[in-house]
């Protein structure tokens, strides 16, 4: 039945962003919140489903989905062509330019799919998995539905709804989770993985139709699609080249040491990435209109987009260094002794997850600045120092591999991505590195306490040494994000914040 006509949407309000200008910093900080809990919420789930299915499957069970994931990861950007951030940075969007943007995304889907079904017996053949060949062809309807999900996905971060993009993402996530372990305690073995990757966005798909009223018109030209797709066309260069390093370890690796060593070093990037995933996808959702919405104000956009580096500096780095230094405990506790093997790989991940989050977020700055091509240009330079640094590794394994990574990115891709970034604009790299420092400077603190609490107490896992080594890294980063001047304005600003919340919380309690 049709809706009545008083109630129909109009496609120009689903699109408008005028509305968001007035008070746009509110927005952001506050959606960035909401993004973030919800993101703890997904992330609870997600760890404890990984800790369970480390324990029901095999590390080859992992090892033949990531074989093929690492394919679908390009395949992913292939299909969404950048439309989605040219959506959301476009400040006068029309109804004819998204509907022809949805229906090219509608049509890359299910080319893919396609793509990938037909190449199913050759995947399976370059592995040497003939079980590959049902496991990639099910997982070629997951592009379908992704297709037909970008734009609606793309106008709901648009206007900033993050309370709808949080309630989503939940729910097509504890779905997933649920179908997965649902699966894998009825003996299915590695199907249940096949079912989460189907089943979560599957659920985004319906729900995103739901939530988002705009429908798109028939298919037809639009006037400046051309500028469009080429805005899409250079993120989409840029996602091709981060993805094709990001996937090419894990393809390599596959190839010659197996699935069981692949499903080693994919579980454990899982586990390292899973935080940072965490972490960066609001501060993308929140960021990203924000900032394009500040690109004619430099200093406000400069200090919105310090206060984002900083504070993803202050989530990630301190935290990291700790996680380094004791990767044997945390293998143990989440995935049991029998992936001891993993221990070198969670160190070295975690070296890596120091500086990865504000590495990325230097993607911000291109993209809102409508700054594509250079976007292109830095991201192969960045893929290629990726895909060095992992031939280099390779004969060594995936610890090798882990190694290079870690190196060449303290030593070479944060520095070089930094000043890339920030050769244009109202950001400088001076800016960058000063909103870095405090963060780095107790992620440097904190790790030195923790290799020489660890070198005095047992090193065996327990709750005194467990407890003593977070009780004195805890102290140490709190006591040198004190003695610099931002974050102790970030500290007594949360602190005040929180008396004020407790103060009502008493009242509402008080009779």
């Amino acid at each position: 039945m049709s809706l009545p006509r008083s109630d129909a949407p109009s496609p120009e309000a689903e699109l408008a962003t005028g509305h968001l200008d007035a008070d746009l910093s509110r927005r952001s900080r506050r959606g960035g919140a909401l993004l973030m809990g919800a993101q703890a919420v997904r992330v609870v789930g997600q760890l404890a489903t990984l800790v369970v299915l480390a324990r029901l499957l095999p590390p080859s069970a992992f090892g033949l989905l990531a074989m093929v994931a690492a394919v679908g990861l390009v395949l992913d950007l292939l299909k969404e062509l950048g439309l989605s951030s040219a959506t959301i940075q476009k400040a006068n969007l029309t109804q004819a330019q998204v509907s022809a943007l949805f229906w090219i995304n509608a049509a890359a889907g299910s080319l893919l799919a396609v793509t990938l079904v037909l190449a199913a017996p050759l995947l399976a053949a370059f592995y040497g998995q003939p079980e590959l060949a049902p496991v990639a062809r099910w997982l070629a309807l997951g592009f379908v539905m992704s297709g037909l999900t970008v734009q609606h996905w793309a106008l709901l971060r648009r206007q900033m709804r993050f309370a709808a993009i949080a309630g989503l993402e939940t729910t097509a996530d504890y779905a997933g989770y649920a179908t997965a372990i649902g699966l894998a305690l009825a003996g299915e073995g590695y199907w249940a993985l096949v079912a989460q990757r189907l089943v979560t966005p599957g659920v985004l798909m319906i729900g995103s139709w739901i939530v988002c009223r705009w429908r798109p018109a028939r298919p037809a030209a639009a006037p400046e699609l051309g500028d469009l797709l080429r805005y899409g066309a250079s993120v989409t260069g840029s996602g091709l080249a981060t993805a094709v390093a990001r996937s090419f370890d894990q393809v390599m690796i596959g190839w010659l040491w197996g699935p069981a060593a692949l499903g080693l070093y994919e579980r454990t990037t899982r586990l390292l990435l899973l935080p940072i995933n965490t972490i960066n996808a609001p501060v993308y959702s929140a960021g990203m209109p924000a900032l394009s919405r500040l690109v004619d104000q430099p200093e406000r956009y400069r200090a919105m987009f310090r206060q984002i580096v900083q504070k993803l500096g202050l989530l990630t780095m301190p935290v990291f260094a700790v996680a380094a230094l004791t990767s044997d405990w945390m293998v143990e506790i989440l995935f049991g002794p029998s992936w001891t093997a993993a221990v070198p790989l969670a160190a070295l991940f975690s070296v890596s997850a120091i500086f990865l989050p504000v590495l990325m977020s230097m993607g911000l700055l291109y993209m809102t600045q409508g700054r594509t091509a250079e976007l292109l240009r830095a991201t192969l330079i960045d893929a290629g120092l990726c895909l060095l640094a992992i031939v280099a590794g390779l004969p060594w394994g995936g610890v090798g591999v882990a190694a290079a990574l870690a190196i060449a990115g303290l030593a070479l891709r944060t520095p070089l991505s930094f000043w890339l970034a920030t050769r244009h604009g109202p950001v400088r790299n001076i800016h960058v590195w000063r909103a870095i420092a405090p963060p780095a400077s107790a992620a440097l603190a904190a790790a030195v306490t923790v290799a020489f609490v660890r070198a005095v107490v047992p090193r065996n896992l327990s709750v005194e040494s467990v407890t003593a080594v977070g009780a004195a890294a805890s102290a140490v980063i709190v006591l040198v994000l004190l003695l610099w001047p931002e974050t102790r304005r970030e500290i007594r600003s949360a602190a005040h914040h929180a008396a004020i919340l407790i103060r009502r919380r008493r009242a509402v309690l008080e009779p």
